[in-house]
């Protein structure tokens, strides 16, 4: 099969949507041609009216970079935006069997492979677990003896906003070597032994600190993907904490 540039814009097929949120929608896009990329790259979507006008935003894949079941096959998570030009005609006018525009995938400071096998921390605020979830389906499927330890720290909302929920704890249940805690900053449930991996508190210094026992030793690389500020404060606390600069790699959404 042949591969395309870069650098090239493709037509892409929306081949599934799923509500997987109040405010997310996961977007199953089917490419004309295979397009191999790494966990953790994203894509630039375009948009053209009738009258030419365009409009583009970069979105990271949230599929894992294996070929199988179908190599020209991703998924995109889009959170819908207040007046964000492209989640909103994602939200409210793209249907199966649409067309878009998109182009990559680009970036690879914020990206991981599975063949690394010291541990490795995550923190994700919200739809920033995109491109996180396709590191951590990467390495799920990777064709490796062991497994890299790894330690998700997730920040959302409430327990409704929590993206990927059913697939993150099936992992954390079975993979003694993944480990999950979830951060829920505006909820007022009651967690219980139904509920696993929940707290009702915001990520803060402390909790990274205790979480980190969860690895044998500090990680050698940490990905923190989110909003600005997110990104900032999470970024901070791992510095204080003593985790090198140079091993800390951020991406940061925004409308």
């Amino acid at each position: 099969m042949s591969q395309v540039s870069t650098i090239d814009w493709q037509i892409a097929t929306v081949r599934s949507i799923h509500v997987e949120s109040p405010r997310v929608k996961l977007f199953t896009l089917e490419l004309p041609a295979e397009t191999p990329f790494r966990a953790g790259q994203h894509f630039d979507v375009r948009l053209t009216a009738s009258d030419g006008y365009q409009a583009q935003r970069s979105y990271s894949v949230s599929s894992s970079p294996e070929p199988a079941p179908n190599p020209t096959s991703i998924e995109f998570a889009v959170e819908l935006i207040a007046d964000g030009e492209v989640s909103s005609y994602f939200h409210e006018a793209v249907e199966v069997g649409d067309q878009i525009e998109i182009r990559g995938p680009i970036g690879g400071h914020f990206t991981w492979s599975p063949i690394a096998a010291k541990p490795v921390m995550m923190i994700a605020g919200g739809s920033g677990i995109a491109p996180i979830m396709s590191m951590i389906r990467h390495r799920s499927n990777a064709d490796v003896i062991k497994k890299t330890p790894m330690l998700l720290m997730f920040s959302a909302r409430t327990e409704a906003d929590m993206l990927f929920a059913a697939e993150l704890e099936s992992i954390a249940v079975n993979d003694p070597d993944f480990h999950l805690i979830v951060a829920l900053t505006r909820s007022e449930e009651v967690a219980s032994g139904n509920r696993p991996f929940r707290h009702l508190r915001r990520i803060d210094g402390p909790m990274i600190e205790s979480a980190l026992s969860n690895l044998a030793t500090h990680p050698s690389r940490s990905y923190i993907c989110g909003g600005s500020s997110f990104v900032e404060a999470m970024a901070n606390h791992l510095l204080d904490l003593g985790i090198p600069n140079n091993s800390i790699r951020t991406e940061r959404f925004g409308p």
